[in-house]
């Protein structure tokens, strides 16, 4: 039943991207049509700067997070629902239980107590990557990645650990709806979803560009969240306990 309604899904996203991409008539103007004046970009090729200020817009210190935060939020937000659907098709296609799979060589004390600081070191650094995202390389990204490669790494030097996916299942959906709902403030209050509408501050501090480290840390939580249940999902078996 799971893989005919993952597979019944996946027919009927395909035939949803192919009936736009196709129907150019009602969605996607033909080549040459299109009046570029009308266009989003030439509405910030044409506006005016406060020249006091040498980022005026985000005051973001990484010109990268302006772009994928900012003037990318959407296309952003799409990248998450990508890998939501990822983790919703390993959930389904797998039989997923209640018990651990079984590792057939057992991990030595070494390796348990190597991983139980390591992890702490990673889940530090990953958290610090998403916060710091708008002044350092980094983002909310790769700081999820880092969080979901601890909860591996515990898996691996642990043969009964076993991740509390409620609890991350409550994380992933929290930071997905928050990006939306500060989303649909931005659309409905100044017409432009994910408009940064918190003031932009310093330049170089932690509290400043405004909306987009809010951004980074809900990105990096639903990402974690997001990869940590693909990662125990693979790691559990089916049946009851």
């Amino acid at each position: 039943m799971k893989k005919f309604i993952s597979v019944l899904l996946t027919f009927v996203v395909a035939f949803f991207m192919f009936s736009l991409l196709y129907d150019s008539q009602s969605f996607f103007p033909n080549y040459g049509e299109r009046d570029l004046n009308n266009a989003v970009s030439q509405e910030y090729i044409d506006k005016d700067t406060d020249e006091t200020r040498p980022y005026p817009e985000t005051g973001s210190a990484n010109i990268v997070t302006s772009v994928v935060v900012n003037y990318r939020g959407f296309d952003t937000l799409g990248e998450l629902t990508v890998l939501f659907i990822s983790a919703m098709g390993v959930a389904l296609l797998l039989n997923v239980g209640k018990e651990r799979i079984i590792f057939r060589v057992k991990p030595n004390f070494i390796l348990k107590a190597g991983v139980r600081i390591i992890t702490g070191i990673i889940l530090i650094v990953g958290i610090y990557i998403f916060i710091h995202g708008h002044l350092t390389p980094g983002g909310g990204f790769p700081g999820g990645a880092m969080i979901a490669s601890s909860v591996l790494l515990m898996y691996i030097s642990d043969d009964k650990f076993k991740e509390k996916m409620n609890a991350f299942n409550v994380l992933e959906g929290a930071s997905g709806v928050l990006i939306i709902v500060l989303g649909l403030i931005g659309l409905f209050a100044f017409n432009s979803f994910l408009y940064n509408f918190l003031p932009s501050g310093e330049i170089g501090q932690l509290f400043s560009a405004g909306l987009t480290p809010i951004l980074y840390v809900l990105i990096g939580l639903k990402v974690g969240s997001e990869l940590s249940n693909i990662i125990g999902n693979f790691l559990t078996q089916g049946g009851e306990k």
